[in-house]
């Protein structure tokens, strides 16, 4: 619903001709693009692959995605998160796609909530260096927006050969359980089913949750029945040690026993059904009509707006309205000090219904006017000192206004050179980096294209505690883009060359650019990053929206915003 004044006009006018050629060459570019990511996708969701899937089903379990896929309500799909972690890791042992565990957000008996299910296709589920990460990170999202959380367990453990990176460290293995208790102090709900193995360490998450649920036929022991024979000389079978009759009439450790699959998840909707709601967080937020308050442009424009080639991350341009203009609740924007520090636009805006406000990089180079009254060009996607402190100002207010905060990367860095140190670059950028990093209200991150050096921390990059961050199938992001890093880093292996006594000829400095240049752009690739959890989500951007929709919704569940204090700002 717009809640504009019929004499204000803050729709956003669009000037993108999606029937250009260079437009249409985009569109097939990040089409083509996108589509690759999907096949790859479907791929990782085969999990350990037909053979693993066939040896589950003949347990008469269900696989992690079946699982879910009966969890969630009737017509609706799981967000899933970080589907790409492990991409290309952990090959010398056979990959471990997903890293073995399966999470995002879904839709159960109405309520949003964060799922995590382990795959036993993929090691039997065991945890690898990643999967712990991966889960870490499901709880981490849990906790900040205060989210009930589902553990579908069936998991054989630590893996083993690399236990040493999965168990002593703050962000392996243990950090999960210590999450669990934190969790459950804050009031978050949690519930396990137990729908296959659960032992050693990992036997301890399902009991430091809510509920326990257990499938006769699973396993819930610190100690398998070899183990326990090795270590104590006792013989026992694992129904007997650890199965769901013994915990379900002796123990008393489960609090449901189900006789399969299919009525354990049934069990765990009921359950989640009766979840009473808390408070909300005090955002705006109107009535919202899906179809009304849609976006005025279509937002598969967005497919044409960018060229998808690796080698333009740094040198692309558009116009950042028009992105602005297909993600908004009805393409309305109120942008604020729009004729200052114009390589960043800041302003306000609806997304869903919820208001938000927006620090995005302006790609297009921008006319300006120094404090000295020399008229000069400033380089889109480059954050000068104007900017920095426009920035800073607008994430302060919006702290204080109780508004979420979205950020979209498309940045090259900050300024240098003498007239940039002389404006004290430095300063303002220290100043925005301080804002960011005090934030309290909720922070979102797209990484649209490249972002390169201190542009990524001044834009709310991982490190600085965005609620949700994603990523274009174009995105890339280092200290700095591909092809001045390896100019930088192939001189540097001149010298040492050079200094060693040997002398390249031109067709081998060449060659050697070409395989650093290849290495250093597999590292900035948004796969790579997503393998790493540096990113929650490759996104398709025509789905932008709907992605920003369900981290905001999310959000929300945490009515808590904690007072903002900015700490020194260099003035």
């Amino acid at each position: 619903m717009s809640t504009s004044d019929p004499k204000l006009n803050n729709t956003l006018a669009s000037r993108l001709d999606a029937s250009t050629h260079r437009a249409r060459n985009n569109a097939m570019g990040m089409m083509a693009l996108v589509a690759s990511i999907r096949d790859q996708e479907a791929q990782i969701r085969e999990g350990g692959g037909a053979k693993s899937i066939e040896a589950q089903h003949a347990k008469k379990r269900l696989t992690a995605r079946e699982r879910i896929a009966l969890l969630l309500d009737p017509e609706t799909e799981l967000f899933e998160l970080s589907l790409f972690a492990a991409f290309n890791m952990y090959e010398e042992w056979g990959g471990a796609p997903s890293a073995g565990v399966v999470t995002g957000l879904g839709r159960v008996a109405g309520r949003l909530c964060m799922i995590i299910a382990n795959d036993a296709t993929v090691k039997a589920g065991a945890f690898f260096p990643m999967t712990a990460k991966k889960v870490i990170r499901a709880q981490t999202i849990a906790m900040e927006n205060r989210i009930p959380t589902l553990y579908l367990v069936d998991s054989a453990g630590v893996f083993l050969p690399l236990q040493e990176d999965v168990f002593p460290d703050q962000d392996d293995f243990g950090r999960i359980f210590r999450n669990n208790a934190v969790m459950s102090a804050a009031g978050i709900p949690q519930i396990t089913a137990i729908m296959g193995m659960c032992v050693a360490g990992g036997a301890y998450l399902p009991v430091m949750t809510d509920h326990v649920l257990m499938t006769e036929g699973s396993g819930l022991f610190l100690a398998g029945p070899a183990l326990v024979q090795a270590a104590i000389g006792q013989k026992y079978s694992a129904e007997e040690l650890g199965g769901a009759t013994m915990h379900a009439e002796i123990s008393g450790t489960v609090d449901f026993k189900e006789p399969n699959d299919h009525l354990c998840i049934a069990r765990l909707r009921s359950l989640v059904s009766k979840i009473g709601q808390g408070k909300q967080a005090p955002f705006s937020r109107t009535k919202f009509d899906a179809e009304k308050d849609a976006p005025t442009y279509p937002t598969k424009d967005l497919y044409s707006l960018l060229d998808p080639d690796p080698a333009k991350a740094s040198v692309n341009t558009y116009d950042t309205h028009e992105l602005i203009a297909r993600i908004v609740d009805r393409s309305e924007f109120d942008e604020y000090r729009p004729d200052y520090g114009r390589t960043l636009i800041c302003g306000y805006a609806r997304i869903g219904g919820t208001a938000i406000g927006i620090v995005a990089n302006q790609k297009t180079s921008q006319p300006q006017i120094s404090h000295t009254g020399e008229k000069r060009v400033e380089f889109g996607g480059v954050i000068y000192a104007e900017s920095a402190e426009k920035a800073a100002r607008f994430i302060m207010d919006c702290n204080q206004n109780l508004v979420p905060l979205i950020f979209l990367h498309d940045v090259n860095g900050f300024m240098v050179g003498r007239d940039a140190e002389w404006s004290g670059i430095i300063r303002a950028g220290a100043k925005m980096v301080t804002a960011v990093s005090n934030s309290t209200v909720p922070k979102i991150s797209v990484i649209v294209g490249g972002s390169f050096g201190a542009g990524n921390y001044a834009m709310c990059g991982k490190a600085y505690d965005p609620r949700f961050i994603f990523a274009w199938p174009t995105a890339r992001y280092a200290v700095m883009s591909g092809a001045s890093a390896a100019n930088t880093l192939v001189e540097i292996k001149i010298r040492q060359l050079e200094r060693g006594g040997k002398k390249l000829s031109e067709q081998e400095k060449q060659d050697l650019l070409a395989s650093i240049k290849a290495t250093y752009e597999e590292q900035t690739d948004c796969r790579y990053a997503a393998a790493r959890l540096w990113v929650d989500a490759i996104i398709d951007p025509a789905k932008t929206r709907e992605a920003l929709m369900t981290a905001l919704e999310a959000a929300s569940l945490n009515p808590d915003v904690p007072k903002f204090n900015p700490g020194i700002l260099q003035t």
